[in-house]
Protein backbone atom coordinates (compact mmCIF):
# COMPACT_ATOMS: atom_id res chain seq x y z
CA UNK A 1 0.00 0.00 0.00
CA UNK A 2 1.22 3.24 -0.91
CA UNK A 3 -0.06 7.11 -0.78
CA UNK A 4 -1.10 8.43 -4.38
CA UNK A 5 1.57 11.29 -3.80
CA UNK A 6 4.24 9.06 -3.41
CA UNK A 7 4.38 7.15 -6.57
CA UNK A 8 3.36 10.24 -8.61
CA UNK A 9 7.03 10.79 -7.85
CA UNK A 10 8.28 12.36 -11.95
CA UNK A 11 5.61 10.97 -13.60
CA UNK A 12 5.09 13.76 -15.87
CA UNK A 13 1.77 15.44 -14.13
CA UNK A 14 0.07 17.96 -15.73
CA UNK A 15 -2.72 18.44 -13.89
CA UNK A 16 -4.80 16.95 -10.68
CA UNK A 17 -8.28 16.91 -10.16
CA UNK A 18 -9.35 15.32 -6.53
CA UNK A 19 -6.98 14.02 -3.53
CA UNK A 20 -3.55 12.66 -4.01
CA UNK A 21 -3.95 11.70 -0.04
CA UNK A 22 -4.83 8.19 -1.46
CA UNK A 23 -3.72 4.62 0.05
CA UNK A 24 -3.65 2.59 -3.18
CA UNK A 25 -3.54 -1.12 -2.96
CA UNK A 26 -2.61 -1.67 -6.36
CA UNK A 27 -2.10 -0.31 -10.14
CA UNK A 28 -2.70 -1.26 -13.08
CA UNK A 29 -3.33 -0.64 -16.86
CA UNK A 30 -6.21 -3.73 -17.61
CA UNK A 31 -9.50 -2.70 -16.46
CA UNK A 32 -9.86 -6.61 -15.86
CA UNK A 33 -7.33 -6.65 -12.99
CA UNK A 34 -8.65 -3.79 -10.75
CA UNK A 35 -9.49 -4.61 -6.92
CA UNK A 36 -10.53 -2.22 -4.58
CA UNK A 37 -8.44 0.81 -3.88
CA UNK A 38 -6.78 0.56 -7.16
CA UNK A 39 -4.78 3.25 -9.32
CA UNK A 40 -5.86 2.43 -12.88
CA UNK A 41 -3.43 4.14 -15.68
CA UNK A 42 -5.37 4.19 -19.04
CA UNK A 43 -2.73 3.77 -21.48
CA UNK A 44 -3.37 3.86 -25.65
CA UNK A 45 -2.01 0.39 -26.40
CA UNK A 46 -1.86 -1.29 -29.78
CA UNK A 47 -5.05 -3.13 -29.48
CA UNK A 48 -6.75 -1.02 -27.18
CA UNK A 49 -7.23 2.54 -25.71
CA UNK A 50 -7.57 2.20 -21.77
CA UNK A 51 -9.45 5.36 -21.74
CA UNK A 52 -12.59 3.68 -22.91
CA UNK A 53 -12.26 1.60 -19.82
CA UNK A 54 -12.06 4.57 -17.10
CA UNK A 55 -15.69 4.08 -15.72
CA UNK A 56 -15.51 0.17 -15.93
CA UNK A 57 -12.37 0.47 -13.94
CA UNK A 58 -13.98 3.10 -11.26
CA UNK A 59 -17.37 0.73 -11.02
CA UNK A 60 -14.63 -1.86 -9.59
CA UNK A 61 -13.07 -0.17 -7.35
CA UNK A 62 -10.38 1.76 -8.70
CA UNK A 63 -10.16 5.05 -7.27
CA UNK A 64 -7.65 7.02 -9.28
CA UNK A 65 -7.12 7.51 -12.42
CA UNK A 66 -3.88 8.52 -14.63
CA UNK A 67 -5.41 9.51 -18.28
CA UNK A 68 -4.02 12.09 -20.99
CA UNK A 69 -7.41 13.24 -21.52
CA UNK A 70 -9.99 13.82 -18.55
CA UNK A 71 -13.03 11.83 -19.47
CA UNK A 72 -16.06 14.33 -20.30
CA UNK A 73 -18.16 13.27 -16.99
CA UNK A 74 -15.44 13.08 -13.44
CA UNK A 75 -16.71 11.35 -10.48
CA UNK A 76 -15.59 13.44 -7.52
CA UNK A 77 -15.32 10.75 -5.02
CA UNK A 78 -12.04 9.95 -7.59
CA UNK A 79 -9.16 11.38 -8.14
CA UNK A 80 -8.13 11.80 -11.76
CA UNK A 81 -4.33 13.16 -12.91
CA UNK A 82 -3.87 13.98 -16.10
CA UNK A 83 -0.38 13.07 -17.59
CA UNK A 84 1.50 13.72 -21.57
CA UNK A 85 2.12 9.91 -22.15
CA UNK A 86 0.31 7.21 -19.99
CA UNK A 87 2.25 4.70 -21.04
CA UNK A 88 5.84 6.60 -19.79
CA UNK A 89 4.08 7.65 -16.68
CA UNK A 90 3.12 3.82 -15.44
CA UNK A 91 6.47 3.05 -15.78
CA UNK A 92 7.48 5.63 -13.41
CA UNK A 93 4.18 4.79 -11.33
CA UNK A 94 5.10 1.61 -11.29
CA UNK A 95 9.02 2.09 -10.35
CA UNK A 96 8.17 3.66 -7.50
CA UNK A 97 4.99 1.75 -6.01
CA UNK A 98 7.42 -1.16 -5.76
CA UNK A 99 10.35 1.19 -4.21
CA UNK A 100 12.29 1.90 -7.10
CA UNK A 101 14.06 -1.80 -7.06
CA UNK A 102 16.31 -0.91 -10.39
CA UNK A 103 18.29 1.25 -8.29
CA UNK A 104 19.23 -1.13 -5.40
CA UNK A 105 21.14 -3.92 -7.75
CA UNK A 106 23.29 -3.97 -10.81
CA UNK A 107 20.52 -3.91 -13.61
CA UNK A 108 21.81 -4.47 -17.28
CA UNK A 109 19.51 -5.00 -20.17
CA UNK A 110 20.70 -6.61 -24.03
CA UNK A 111 19.17 -5.28 -26.80
CA UNK A 112 19.05 -6.10 -30.65
CA UNK A 113 17.52 -8.31 -33.39
CA UNK A 114 19.79 -11.55 -32.03
CA UNK A 115 21.82 -13.17 -28.61
CA UNK A 116 19.78 -11.13 -26.30
CA UNK A 117 18.25 -14.48 -24.71
CA UNK A 118 22.02 -16.46 -25.17
CA UNK A 119 24.19 -13.76 -23.43
CA UNK A 120 21.45 -12.66 -20.76
CA UNK A 121 20.96 -16.39 -19.64
CA UNK A 122 24.96 -17.17 -20.22
CA UNK A 123 25.74 -13.97 -18.23
CA UNK A 124 22.91 -15.24 -15.82
CA UNK A 125 24.73 -18.89 -15.36
CA UNK A 126 28.48 -17.47 -14.90
CA UNK A 127 27.71 -15.01 -11.87
CA UNK A 128 25.08 -17.82 -10.29
CA UNK A 129 28.56 -19.87 -10.39
CA UNK A 130 30.71 -17.60 -8.71
CA UNK A 131 27.77 -17.71 -5.93
CA UNK A 132 26.01 -14.70 -6.62
CA UNK A 133 22.68 -14.39 -6.28
CA UNK A 134 21.05 -13.54 -9.27
CA UNK A 135 17.96 -12.22 -11.40
CA UNK A 136 17.45 -13.05 -15.16
CA UNK A 137 14.59 -11.51 -17.33
CA UNK A 138 14.77 -13.30 -20.71
CA UNK A 139 12.25 -15.25 -23.62
CA UNK A 140 12.77 -18.41 -22.27
CA UNK A 141 12.31 -17.75 -18.36
CA UNK A 142 12.45 -15.46 -15.37
CA UNK A 143 14.52 -16.61 -12.73
CA UNK A 144 15.08 -15.39 -9.56
CA UNK A 145 18.34 -17.15 -8.41
CA UNK A 146 17.13 -21.00 -8.43
CA UNK A 147 13.44 -20.29 -8.64
CA UNK A 148 12.16 -20.54 -12.43
CA UNK A 149 8.56 -18.30 -13.45
CA UNK A 150 6.73 -18.38 -16.40
CA UNK A 151 8.19 -15.84 -18.95
CA UNK A 152 5.23 -14.55 -21.60
CA UNK A 153 7.44 -11.86 -23.67
CA UNK A 154 10.43 -10.89 -24.42
CA UNK A 155 10.04 -7.83 -22.57
CA UNK A 156 7.24 -8.05 -19.14
CA UNK A 157 5.05 -4.74 -18.56
CA UNK A 158 6.47 -2.45 -16.56
CA UNK A 159 4.43 -3.11 -13.36
CA UNK A 160 5.25 -6.89 -13.95
CA UNK A 161 8.79 -6.10 -14.06
CA UNK A 162 9.52 -4.01 -11.25
CA UNK A 163 7.21 -6.59 -9.46
CA UNK A 164 10.09 -9.21 -10.41
CA UNK A 165 12.84 -6.76 -9.46
CA UNK A 166 11.11 -5.74 -5.99
CA UNK A 167 11.12 -9.99 -5.55
CA UNK A 168 14.88 -10.51 -6.69
CA UNK A 169 15.80 -7.68 -3.94
CA UNK A 170 13.83 -8.91 -1.14
CA UNK A 171 15.28 -12.14 -1.71
CA UNK A 172 19.11 -11.02 -1.91
CA UNK A 173 20.02 -10.29 -5.78
CA UNK A 174 22.72 -8.31 -6.06
CA UNK A 175 23.02 -8.96 -10.02
CA UNK A 176 19.94 -8.92 -12.14
CA UNK A 177 20.51 -9.18 -16.58
CA UNK A 178 17.21 -8.37 -18.89
CA UNK A 179 16.26 -8.76 -22.41
CA UNK A 180 15.27 -5.53 -23.10
CA UNK A 181 13.00 -5.74 -26.90
CA UNK A 182 12.46 -2.64 -29.54
CA UNK A 183 8.77 -3.16 -28.74
CA UNK A 184 9.33 -2.65 -24.86
CA UNK A 185 11.61 0.30 -25.69
CA UNK A 186 8.75 1.86 -27.38
CA UNK A 187 6.19 0.98 -25.60
CA UNK A 188 8.02 2.53 -22.20
CA UNK A 189 7.89 -0.89 -20.53
CA UNK A 190 11.05 0.01 -19.25
CA UNK A 191 10.07 3.93 -18.41
CA UNK A 192 11.39 4.48 -14.65
CA UNK A 193 14.37 2.04 -14.62
CA UNK A 194 17.75 2.94 -13.61
CA UNK A 195 20.35 0.52 -16.22
CA UNK A 196 23.92 0.11 -14.62
CA UNK A 197 24.91 -1.13 -18.46
CA UNK A 198 22.96 -1.62 -21.84
CA UNK A 199 24.79 -3.90 -24.25
CA UNK A 200 23.39 -3.87 -28.08
CA UNK A 201 24.52 -7.07 -30.16
CA UNK A 202 23.03 -6.22 -33.91
CA UNK A 203 20.10 -5.22 -35.59
CA UNK A 204 19.02 -6.80 -38.94
CA UNK A 205 15.74 -7.47 -40.74
CA UNK A 206 13.03 -7.73 -37.98
CA UNK A 207 9.82 -6.17 -36.03
CA UNK A 208 9.38 -4.14 -39.59
CA UNK A 209 5.47 -5.46 -39.07
CA UNK A 210 5.41 -3.63 -35.96
CA UNK A 211 7.64 -0.41 -36.59
CA UNK A 212 7.24 0.04 -40.45
CA UNK A 213 10.58 0.59 -41.74
CA UNK A 214 13.99 -0.17 -40.65
CA UNK A 215 14.45 3.36 -39.83
CA UNK A 216 11.96 3.09 -36.67
CA UNK A 217 13.24 -0.19 -35.40
CA UNK A 218 16.79 1.49 -35.39
CA UNK A 219 15.37 4.44 -33.86
CA UNK A 220 13.67 2.59 -31.32
CA UNK A 221 16.58 0.48 -30.22
CA UNK A 222 18.44 3.58 -30.03
CA UNK A 223 15.93 4.74 -27.39
CA UNK A 224 17.59 2.75 -25.03
CA UNK A 225 20.93 4.64 -25.13
CA UNK A 226 19.72 7.76 -24.94
CA UNK A 227 17.90 7.83 -21.74
CA UNK A 228 21.41 5.87 -19.76
CA UNK A 229 22.40 8.12 -16.72
CA UNK A 230 25.99 9.18 -16.77
CA UNK A 231 26.98 6.30 -14.26
CA UNK A 232 25.88 3.82 -16.81
CA UNK A 233 28.23 1.64 -19.08
CA UNK A 234 26.94 1.13 -22.73
CA UNK A 235 28.78 -1.49 -25.15
CA UNK A 236 27.88 -2.23 -28.91
CA UNK A 237 29.10 -4.36 -31.53
CA UNK A 238 32.22 -2.41 -33.46
CA UNK A 239 31.13 -5.00 -36.23
CA UNK A 240 27.97 -3.92 -36.79
CA UNK A 241 27.49 -0.51 -38.34
CA UNK A 242 24.79 0.88 -36.45
CA UNK A 243 26.44 0.45 -33.20
CA UNK A 244 28.04 3.86 -33.49
CA UNK A 245 24.33 5.38 -33.84
CA UNK A 246 23.19 3.44 -31.35
CA UNK A 247 25.23 5.68 -28.55
CA UNK A 248 25.48 8.96 -30.67
CA UNK A 249 24.44 11.40 -27.70
CA UNK A 250 24.29 8.96 -24.77
CA UNK A 251 25.71 10.05 -21.64
CA UNK A 252 26.71 6.45 -20.54
CA UNK A 253 30.52 5.44 -21.03
CA UNK A 254 30.98 3.68 -24.22
CA UNK A 255 32.98 0.87 -24.73
CA UNK A 256 32.70 -1.98 -28.23
CA UNK A 257 33.71 -5.05 -28.75
CA UNK A 258 34.26 -6.91 -31.56
CA UNK A 259 35.59 -9.72 -33.86
CA UNK A 260 36.75 -8.06 -36.63
CA UNK A 261 37.50 -4.21 -36.07
CA UNK A 262 39.09 -2.58 -33.25
CA UNK A 263 37.35 -2.71 -30.21
CA UNK A 264 37.88 -2.26 -26.25
CA UNK A 265 37.36 -5.90 -25.97
CA UNK A 266 38.64 -7.96 -28.75
CA UNK A 267 37.90 -12.05 -29.72
CA UNK A 268 39.58 -14.71 -32.44
CA UNK A 269 38.10 -17.86 -33.11
CA UNK A 270 41.13 -20.02 -33.23
CA UNK A 271 39.11 -23.45 -33.74
CA UNK A 272 35.53 -23.99 -34.78
CA UNK A 273 33.70 -27.45 -34.42
CA UNK A 274 31.12 -29.14 -33.41
CA UNK A 275 32.60 -29.80 -30.36
CA UNK A 276 33.20 -26.46 -29.68
CA UNK A 277 34.75 -23.46 -29.97
CA UNK A 278 38.53 -22.22 -29.14
CA UNK A 279 38.73 -18.43 -28.74
CA UNK A 280 41.23 -15.44 -27.76
CA UNK A 281 39.72 -13.12 -25.57
CA UNK A 282 41.98 -10.44 -24.23
CA UNK A 283 45.24 -12.56 -24.79
CA UNK A 284 43.68 -15.56 -23.02
CA UNK A 285 42.88 -19.06 -24.56
CA UNK A 286 39.42 -20.22 -23.74
CA UNK A 287 37.77 -23.63 -24.60
CA UNK A 288 34.06 -22.98 -24.76
CA UNK A 289 31.47 -26.07 -24.95
CA UNK A 290 29.40 -23.58 -27.40
CA UNK A 291 29.52 -23.50 -30.94
CA UNK A 292 29.71 -20.65 -34.03
CA UNK A 293 30.84 -17.42 -34.67
CA UNK A 294 27.73 -15.78 -33.35
CA UNK A 295 28.73 -17.51 -30.19
CA UNK A 296 31.91 -15.78 -30.39
CA UNK A 297 30.41 -12.73 -30.01
CA UNK A 298 28.14 -13.70 -27.22
CA UNK A 299 30.93 -15.12 -25.02
CA UNK A 300 33.18 -11.87 -25.68
CA UNK A 301 29.98 -9.87 -24.29
CA UNK A 302 29.37 -12.15 -21.15
CA UNK A 303 33.45 -11.39 -20.96
CA UNK A 304 33.23 -7.35 -21.32
CA UNK A 305 29.58 -7.15 -19.22
CA UNK A 306 31.42 -9.01 -16.81
CA UNK A 307 34.60 -7.37 -16.54
CA UNK A 308 33.01 -3.59 -16.62
CA UNK A 309 30.75 -4.92 -13.33
CA UNK A 310 33.80 -5.49 -11.56
CA UNK A 311 34.86 -9.22 -12.10
CA UNK A 312 38.10 -10.58 -11.87
CA UNK A 313 39.63 -11.15 -15.52
CA UNK A 314 40.98 -14.70 -14.75
CA UNK A 315 37.95 -15.61 -12.76
CA UNK A 316 35.76 -14.69 -15.95
CA UNK A 317 37.76 -16.58 -18.52
CA UNK A 318 37.78 -19.76 -16.11
CA UNK A 319 33.98 -19.85 -15.88
CA UNK A 320 33.18 -19.41 -19.68
CA UNK A 321 34.64 -22.38 -20.18
CA UNK A 322 32.39 -23.82 -17.62
CA UNK A 323 29.24 -22.45 -19.32
CA UNK A 324 26.33 -24.42 -21.87
CA UNK A 325 24.85 -23.37 -24.62
CA UNK A 326 21.39 -22.15 -23.64
CA UNK A 327 17.82 -24.16 -24.56
CA UNK A 328 16.82 -23.51 -28.24
CA UNK A 329 19.92 -22.20 -29.43
CA UNK A 330 21.98 -24.62 -31.50
CA UNK A 331 21.13 -27.18 -29.04
CA UNK A 332 22.19 -30.59 -30.85
CA UNK A 333 21.22 -34.52 -30.45
CA UNK A 334 23.64 -37.05 -32.78
CA UNK A 335 21.76 -40.61 -33.73
CA UNK A 336 23.69 -43.87 -33.11
CA UNK A 337 24.73 -43.76 -37.29
CA UNK A 338 26.30 -40.52 -36.72
CA UNK A 339 23.40 -37.96 -38.11
CA UNK A 340 23.27 -34.48 -36.36
CA UNK A 341 20.38 -33.10 -35.74
CA UNK A 342 20.58 -29.45 -34.63
CA UNK A 343 17.27 -27.08 -33.24
CA UNK A 344 18.12 -23.72 -33.56
CA UNK A 345 15.47 -20.75 -32.69
CA UNK A 346 16.52 -18.41 -36.04
CA UNK A 347 13.49 -16.82 -37.12
CA UNK A 348 15.60 -13.79 -38.58
CA UNK A 349 17.33 -13.97 -41.97
CA UNK A 350 20.35 -13.13 -40.40
CA UNK A 351 19.98 -15.87 -37.71
CA UNK A 352 19.34 -18.30 -40.12
CA UNK A 353 22.25 -17.45 -42.26
CA UNK A 354 24.74 -17.17 -39.17
CA UNK A 355 23.35 -20.82 -38.07
CA UNK A 356 23.74 -21.96 -41.39
CA UNK A 357 27.25 -20.69 -42.03
CA UNK A 358 28.40 -22.06 -38.39
CA UNK A 359 27.37 -25.48 -40.15
CA UNK A 360 29.14 -24.98 -43.58
CA UNK A 361 31.81 -24.10 -42.09
CA UNK A 362 32.05 -26.65 -39.59
CA UNK A 363 31.22 -29.29 -42.20
CA UNK A 364 33.38 -31.37 -44.31
CA UNK A 365 31.58 -31.37 -46.85
CA UNK A 366 31.32 -35.00 -47.57
CA UNK A 367 27.85 -34.49 -45.73
CA UNK A 368 24.72 -33.43 -46.72
CA UNK A 369 22.80 -30.67 -45.12
CA UNK A 370 18.90 -31.07 -44.67
CA UNK A 371 17.24 -27.47 -43.35
CA UNK A 372 13.50 -27.85 -41.77
CA UNK A 373 12.18 -23.53 -42.34
CA UNK A 374 9.25 -22.24 -41.52
CA UNK A 375 8.32 -18.26 -40.83
CA UNK A 376 5.76 -17.19 -37.97
CA UNK A 377 2.14 -15.68 -39.35
CA UNK A 378 1.04 -12.40 -37.92
CA UNK A 379 4.41 -11.06 -38.50
CA UNK A 380 6.99 -9.25 -40.81
CA UNK A 381 5.35 -11.31 -44.16
CA UNK A 382 8.73 -9.48 -45.83
CA UNK A 383 11.40 -11.51 -44.32
CA UNK A 384 9.42 -15.20 -45.87
CA UNK A 385 11.34 -15.49 -49.18
CA UNK A 386 14.60 -13.93 -47.90
CA UNK A 387 13.97 -16.68 -45.17
CA UNK A 388 13.52 -19.31 -48.06
CA UNK A 389 16.43 -17.54 -50.09
CA UNK A 390 18.88 -18.21 -47.44
CA UNK A 391 18.15 -21.58 -46.53
CA UNK A 392 18.64 -22.85 -49.97
CA UNK A 393 21.77 -21.19 -51.03
CA UNK A 394 23.10 -22.58 -47.72
CA UNK A 395 21.84 -26.03 -47.82
CA UNK A 396 21.72 -29.08 -50.11
CA UNK A 397 17.84 -29.73 -49.30
CA UNK A 398 15.14 -27.76 -47.62
CA UNK A 399 11.99 -28.68 -46.34
CA UNK A 400 9.47 -25.18 -46.04
CA UNK A 401 7.19 -25.87 -43.13
CA UNK A 402 5.00 -24.50 -41.18
CA UNK A 403 6.04 -22.55 -37.86
CA UNK A 404 3.46 -20.84 -35.31
CA UNK A 405 1.16 -19.52 -38.15
CA UNK A 406 -0.98 -18.19 -35.69
CA UNK A 407 -4.22 -16.34 -36.92
CA UNK A 408 -2.83 -17.03 -40.81
CA UNK A 409 -3.19 -19.86 -43.23
CA UNK A 410 0.06 -21.85 -43.36
CA UNK A 411 -0.21 -22.12 -47.06
CA UNK A 412 -0.33 -18.55 -47.70
CA UNK A 413 3.17 -18.38 -45.88
CA UNK A 414 4.66 -21.48 -47.37
CA UNK A 415 3.35 -19.83 -50.50
CA UNK A 416 5.58 -16.51 -49.91
CA UNK A 417 8.25 -18.10 -49.13
CA UNK A 418 8.27 -19.81 -52.08
CA UNK A 419 8.76 -16.63 -53.54
CA UNK A 420 12.64 -16.66 -52.67
CA UNK A 421 13.44 -19.73 -54.24
CA UNK A 422 15.12 -19.85 -57.85
CA UNK A 423 14.56 -22.17 -60.73
CA UNK A 424 18.02 -23.55 -59.77
CA UNK A 425 16.96 -24.23 -56.05
CA UNK A 426 13.50 -25.55 -57.06
CA UNK A 427 14.43 -29.12 -57.44
CA UNK A 428 15.91 -29.39 -54.11
CA UNK A 429 13.04 -27.70 -52.23
CA UNK A 430 9.88 -29.84 -50.68
CA UNK A 431 7.41 -27.56 -48.84
CA UNK A 432 5.25 -30.06 -46.31
CA UNK A 433 2.34 -28.00 -44.25
CA UNK A 434 2.83 -30.39 -41.06
CA UNK A 435 5.60 -29.35 -39.01
CA UNK A 436 6.49 -32.87 -37.41
CA UNK A 437 6.01 -34.95 -40.61
CA UNK A 438 8.42 -32.36 -42.12
CA UNK A 439 10.96 -33.08 -39.56
CA UNK A 440 10.47 -36.89 -39.98
CA UNK A 441 10.99 -36.53 -43.17
CA UNK A 442 14.16 -34.47 -43.14
CA UNK A 443 15.07 -37.83 -40.81
CA UNK A 444 14.23 -40.43 -43.15
CA UNK A 445 16.28 -38.61 -45.83
CA UNK A 446 19.21 -38.17 -44.22
CA UNK A 447 21.90 -40.61 -43.98
CA UNK A 448 24.88 -41.62 -41.57
CA UNK A 449 26.88 -38.32 -40.83
CA UNK A 450 24.26 -35.85 -42.47
CA UNK A 451 23.31 -32.94 -41.07
CA UNK A 452 19.62 -31.69 -40.24
CA UNK A 453 18.47 -27.90 -39.16
CA UNK A 454 15.30 -27.53 -37.90
CA UNK A 455 14.95 -23.94 -37.34
CA UNK A 456 12.18 -21.02 -36.57
CA UNK A 457 11.10 -22.61 -32.69
CA UNK A 458 13.64 -22.85 -30.53
CA UNK A 459 12.58 -23.28 -26.94
CA UNK A 460 8.95 -23.27 -27.84
CA UNK A 461 7.10 -26.06 -26.28
CA UNK A 462 4.13 -25.60 -28.44
CA UNK A 463 2.89 -24.40 -32.52
CA UNK A 464 0.16 -21.71 -32.04
CA UNK A 465 -2.27 -22.50 -34.65
CA UNK A 466 -5.64 -20.04 -34.67
CA UNK A 467 -5.26 -18.67 -31.27
CA UNK A 468 -4.91 -22.27 -30.02
CA UNK A 469 -1.37 -23.68 -28.41
CA UNK A 470 -0.69 -27.12 -29.12
CA UNK A 471 2.05 -29.23 -27.44
CA UNK A 472 4.70 -29.05 -30.11
CA UNK A 473 8.79 -29.57 -28.76
CA UNK A 474 11.27 -29.28 -32.32
CA UNK A 475 14.09 -31.33 -30.39
CA UNK A 476 11.71 -33.51 -28.84
CA UNK A 477 10.22 -34.64 -32.09
CA UNK A 478 13.87 -34.42 -33.88
CA UNK A 479 14.99 -36.83 -31.13
CA UNK A 480 12.02 -39.34 -31.53
CA UNK A 481 12.27 -39.45 -35.49
CA UNK A 482 16.51 -40.12 -35.32
CA UNK A 483 15.63 -42.96 -33.11
CA UNK A 484 12.63 -44.36 -35.31
CA UNK A 485 15.21 -44.34 -37.83
CA UNK A 486 17.82 -46.28 -36.26
CA UNK A 487 15.06 -48.94 -36.10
Amino acid sequence: MKLLSDILYKAGIDEIKGTTKLAITSICFDSRAVEQSSLFVAVKGTKADGHLYIEKAIADGAIAIVCEKFPAEMNDKVTYVQVKDSSFSLGIIAANFFDNPSEKLKLVGITGTNGKTTTTTLLYNLFKSTGKKVGLLSTVKNQINNEKLVSTHTTGDAIQINALLSEMVKKGCTHCFMEVSSHAIHQNRIAGLKFDGAVFTNITHDHLDYHGDFNEYIKAKKMFFDHLSSDAFALVNSDDKHGETMVLNTKAKVYTYGLKTMADYKCRILENRFSGLLLNIDNNEVWSKLVGKFNAYNLLVVYAVSVLLGEDKMVVLTSLSALSSVEGRFQYVKSKNGIIGIVDYAHTPDALENVLETINGIRTGNETVISVVGCGGDRDAAKRPVMAKIACENSDKVILTSDNPRSEDPEEIITQMKKGVDAVNYKKTLAILDRREAIRTACSMAQPGDIILVAGKGHEKYQEIKGVKHPFDDLEILDESLKLIEG
